[in-house]
């Protein structure tokens, strides 16, 4: 006699079922779907901002009501007083910038400090060269020429565009 028939048939592993999953898989067939729902809409947002890109030229409306308020203001004829004018530039400047640059409390500045502040937010504008606009309204008969005062419009227009 053999001593391996003495021996047992191999015990055969029990039937692996899919269901029920083990611990782990519960948690990834919960992170799965949040996942691709978070790769979507990461999609979503990049394609948002790739398909509409700002483009420089278009304006927030605080800009738009500044220069809307910048047509508006009655400008001085030639040889006539401009102090008032020059104030109301002035006071829209101060409100523009009390908005834009809360924290730098630049509507408090005057004089050459003030125009210098105005010059490093847009030199384009060349504000500096225009002391007029903060002496001038403290002056009694201030009188600009129309080129004066077509250049001084045209500085603060392109301030208010272009300022950073």
């Amino acid at each position: 006699m053999n001593p391996l028939d003495q021996l047992l048939p191999p015990i055969s592993p029990p039937p692996v079922s899919w269901w029920p999953p083990a611990p782990g898989w519960w948690l990834l067939l919960i992170l799965l779907p949040l996942l691709f729902w978070g790769l979507w809409q990461l999609r979503k947002r990049l394609a948002g901002k790739l398909r509409k890109p700002k483009r420089s030229n278009e304006l927030d409306p605080l800009r738009l009501a500044a220069l809307h308020e910048l047509e508006q203001l009655p400008r001085p004829l030639p040889d006539e007083p401009a102090g008032i004018w020059l104030q109301q530039l002035n006071a829209l400047l101060k409100r523009l910038c009390r908005e834009h640059y809360p924290s730098q409390h630049s509507h408090t500045l005057s004089g050459r400090a003030w125009l210098a502040f105005l010059d490093s937010r847009c030199p384009a504008a060349g504000l500096t060269r225009w002391m007029v606009l903060v002496d001038g309204g403290y002056r009694p008969q201030c009188k600009l020429d129309q080129e004066a005062i077509d250049g001084l419009n045209k500085s603060v227009e392109t301030w208010i565009r272009k300022h950073v």
